[in-house]
């Protein structure tokens, strides 16, 4: 019998994957911040959900030729996810690691478990219980604690670049990417489903990424940047979104978005691994609040 037959050992698989699936975002982060100079944002963004949606659609071709025609019928929001979630959440992620840090980022984007959760209560319907709400604050108390760097009367000083904005706009972006999700209904496996928004996503890039090609100061193409590529691809390509996909079926919405919080820990660390950023108490603190308060949101409503 599969693993994935029964409710209980999906609930289980999802639980534990709610953990793993921000790990793997962080390599994204790394990606991000390594390609400056490489390779263009849409061109990394195109290669890497090129690369993920013809994996994908290898897998799951017998579901989609099966599926083809509600497939098609659905074609304007494959497109929609795709722009969501492979443009803005894509290429505008490493447009905007090339002036902010990957620890922006990843902080950036720990505040869209706030706008999922929210709006999964108001919009999908779905149940939040005071124990997970008080997890979602305590999450965040984590997260602005990291932020300030433990330092909170310096709220008002924090700095802002042009990169921060464009994170800004692929996190409410993301939000939106998993809330819509969770509001279309499809008869399309996670491997499936992933694979069709990764043709929507294609799409989308396409012609930003020729844009790009054209340019006279466009670096060329070397092992580097399929390096780059296949590492995105690969792992926060169809590693964490197919994850976060099947967790969030599970489990829900709101329960899933709490795992977001992670971001900040993860980032933080590979940030300090492998690109030197400086990484510091408040970090651990942070985790300390942030780590108890995902517990506490990812239970299940009573």
């Amino acid at each position: 019998m599969s693993l994935l037959n029964t409710p209980e050992s999906r609930i289980r698989i999802a639980s534990w994957l709610m953990w793993v699936t921000p790990a793997l975002w962080s390599v994204n982060y790394v990606v991000a911040r390594s390609a400056i100079g490489v390779v263009e944002p849409h061109m990394l963004a195109l290669g890497r959900w090129a690369l993920a949606g013809v994996i994908l659609a290898f897998f799951a071709r017998s579901e989609l030729w099966r599926e083809r025609h509600s497939t098609l019928r659905d074609a304007g929001r494959y497109l929609v996810l795709g722009a969501l979630g492979m443009l803005i959440c894509g290429a505008w992620v490493y447009q905007g690691a090339q002036t902010t840090s990957a620890m922006n980022i990843a902080l950036i984007y720990a505040a869209s478990p706030v706008i999922i959760a929210v709006a999964a209560v108001w919009w999908l319907g779905e149940r939040f219980s005071v124990r997970q709400g008080l997890g979602v604050v305590i999450a965040m108390a984590g997260v602005f604690h990291v932020v300030v760097k433990g330092q909170w009367l310096a709220l008002g000083q924090v700095q802002w670049v042009a990169g921060d904005g464009w994170i800004v706009l692929a996190m409410v972006s993301w939000a939106a990417y998993a809330l819509l999700q969770k509001k279309w209904p499809t008869p399309l496996g996670s491997t499936a489903r992933l694979a069709s928004i990764c043709m929507g996503g294609m799409l989308v890039l396409l012609p930003f990424a020729a844009w790009e090609f054209v340019q006279a100061d466009t670096p060329a193409w070397t092992p580097q940047a399929t390096l780059l590529v296949v590492a995105a691809g690969l792992l926060p390509g169809i590693g964490a979104y197919w994850a976060y996909g099947f967790c969030q079926k599970v489990l829900g919405a709101s329960r899933v978005a709490a795992s977001l919080y992670l971001g900040p820990l993860y980032g933080g660390l590979a940030a300090w691994l492998v690109l030197g950023e400086a990484m510091g108490w408040h970090h651990l603190m942070g985790a300390a609040l942030i780590l108890p308060g995902i517990y506490l949101a990812s239970r299940p409503s009573a």
